[in-house]
């Protein structure tokens, strides 16, 4: 079966207020106030938790891996209790999954968010049933860049690999596609813009509106 596998945070959900928000929960923990702009850092947000505490804590002129360390569990707690205050999808994902499905296309997620979080907040979404497969960054004891996630996604959404591609909007994304050997589509209306084509994707999504037709460009018809 052809199949679409997408990334979340910035791919299909602007998730990025949330994050910072609880990266700041926990800077704001230790004294040291918001550190981190919700629009400006948006981009390191989507790179993940302990990015943010990293960033933070460089622009404080300190703090090593064991601060990351320490922080990181309380940032994921700050998160759970706010994961869906901010975040909205973006215009016509959920438009463009459907039609991949009303076209014979399986769908899932792969992501870099813990399992349980990312099944939280695609329940508050009111999205996770139209998914077929989701592996985060717990599930098995990799995570994207390597392969595996993706190919697990693949296959417990009922795909096959040989006909699968990957949507996403991050170098991680990019170099999980080709570990996988699968084509990668990055998105645009991320924080990075048109600059993600810098990473040599095999195609660049603008709008979801778009997003059937490129995906029949390269899985063909049923």
């Amino acid at each position: 079966m052809r199949t679409v596998i997408f990334d979340l945070d910035g791919t299909l959900a602007d998730t990025s207020a949330d994050l910072i928000a609880a990266a700041n929960a926990c800077f704001n923990g230790l004294g040291h106030g918001d550190l981190l702009n919700p629009v400006a850092d948006a981009a390191t947000a989507f790179r993940g938790g302990r990015a943010m505490l990293k960033l933070g804590f460089e622009r404080l002129g300190h703090g090593g891996q064991a601060e990351i360390d320490r922080e990181y569990p309380r940032l994921l707690s700050h998160y759970r209790d706010g994961i869906d205050r901010e975040t909205r999808l973006y215009p016509g994902a959920m438009d463009a999954v459907e039609r991949l499905r009303s076209e014979g296309m399986a769908v899932g997620i792969c992501t870099n968010k813990p399992e349980g979080l990312a099944d939280l907040l695609l329940h508050r979404l009111g999205i996770r049933d139209v998914f077929g497969s989701l592996i985060g960054a717990d599930t098995l004891p990799v995570r994207k860049p390597d392969p595996a996630p993706y190919l697990a996604a693949v296959e417990t959404a009922g795909g096959d690999a040989a006909r699968s591609i990957l949507i996403g909007d991050t170098v991680t994304d990019r170099e999980t596609a080709r570990a996988a050997g699968v084509p990668c589509v990055l998105v645009t209306f991320g924080p990075d813009g048109r600059g993600v084509a810098d990473l040599g994707p095999e195609a660049l999504l603008d709008h979801f509106d778009d997003l059937p037709e490129i995906a029949r460009g390269f899985l063909g018809a049923a």
